[in-house]
């Protein structure tokens, strides 16, 4: 993974989660573990803990055995009422030629019993499979306690700079009165007072009424006025209207990905939120059908391009934020992605 860091894995992992490199069975093995750890820490029901140790245990073997700078992510899930456990997956190895074959049992480039993929998309809740020749595979998989909730229509992917324990950029994403809004912020700087000035974006995005973007840009502003500041920008897409309407202070950059291969970015006013401002501004683009709407920080370069991959726009917003953040994260700064992909 293009920056990824280990972290040793604390008592009680936080929702942002827990990246581990994995390159050998020991860490494999800690993937496992702290999957257990999670699901147990969450009350999930002991089938269900067999389940996920099944689905850890597999993916991060397969890493062992298959990849190039192979990673993954443990992080809790969440719906109001439920939470389960989340493992995103990724490589920079050969990828897949045949995805439906790899994934049924028996199939194996590696002398094993070929079963670990069919394992997985057995004992998942949810999962979600990306892979391009040369370029790599995601998988991101879920396992919750009972039931099925809808799938998202936004997921984020935040990655520490290396040798830090904690990133500085942080996203959030709420439905508020019919309104549904993505936030991304970047806290000036990096390590733990970057993170307090992007947790406090988030409490104050979370709390703000039901207002367009330009307004709740406003209020963050306010509300990061005792931290170091943030770099931060709040996209509205709004299907009904055809639009998403996008609002940012400072060097946050947004994009719309058309179904046919467009590409339009959006724009953000200079600044630093909670210290120096212009005047906010809200700018409308157009959202086609099917479209996504891409965020991220500067921890993360301009070089993507979705063509590149072909397919990619159609599989979860999961899948589409780790594909970009494997490809054009940078090892130098915090990295934060964002994505929304709404039916």
């Amino acid at each position: 993974m293009s920056g990824g860091t280990v972290a040793s894995v604390p008592e009680g992992l936080l929702d942002e989660g827990v990246w581990f490199r994995v390159e050998e069975s020991g860490t494999a093995s800690a993937v496992r573990r702290a999957a257990e750890r999670l699901a147990a820490g969450l009350d999930m029901p002991e089938n269900r803990v067999a389940d996920l140790a099944i689905v850890a245990a597999e993916a991060a073997g397969n890493l062992v055995k298959h990849a190039d700078q192979g990673a993954v992510l443990v992080r809790t899930v969440r719906t109001a009422e439920h939470a389960g456990v989340e493992l995103i997956v990724i490589d920079s190895g050969p990828g897949m030629a045949d995805v439906r074959r790899a994934i049924g049992d028996g199939h194996s480039t590696a002398g094993t019993l070929g079963i670990g993929l069919g394992a997985i998309s057995r004992q998942a809740s949810r999962w979600d499979l990306h892979s391009v020749p040369g370029r790599g595979t995601v998988l991101a998989v879920q396992v919750w306690p009972d039931g099925l909730p809808e799938p998202n229509w936004a997921a984020g992917l935040t990655r520490p700079l290396t040798g830090e324990t904690v990133s500085g950029d942080g996203y959030a994403i709420r439905e508020a009165d019919g309104r549904r809004q993505l936030l991304l912020c970047d806290g000036l700087g990096h390590g733990g007072l970057a993170a307090a000035a992007t947790h406090e974006a988030i409490r104050a995005f979370r709390k703000a009424p039901a207002v367009p973007p330009a307004q709740v840009v406003e209020a963050l502003h306010r509300a990061l006025g005792h931290t170091r500041g943030a770099a931060l920008a709040v996209a509205e897409p709004d299907t009904s209207a055809g639009v998403v309407r996008y609002a940012g202070l400072g060097n946050i950059s947004g994009t719309v990905l058309a179904p046919d291969g467009g590409r339009r970015g959006m724009v953000s006013m200079p600044g630093i939120a909670g210290h120096q401002r212009r005047q906010v501004r809200e700018y409308d683009y157009p959202l086609a059908p099917g479209a996504v709407v891409l965020m991220h920080t500067d921890g993360v370069v301009d070089r993507w391009n979705a063509a590149d991959y072909p397919g990619l726009l159609t599989h979860t917003p999961e899948v589409i934020a780790a594909t970009v953040l494997r490809d054009a994260g940078v090892r130098r700064d915090d990295a934060g992605v964002l994505v929304a992909r709404l039916p």
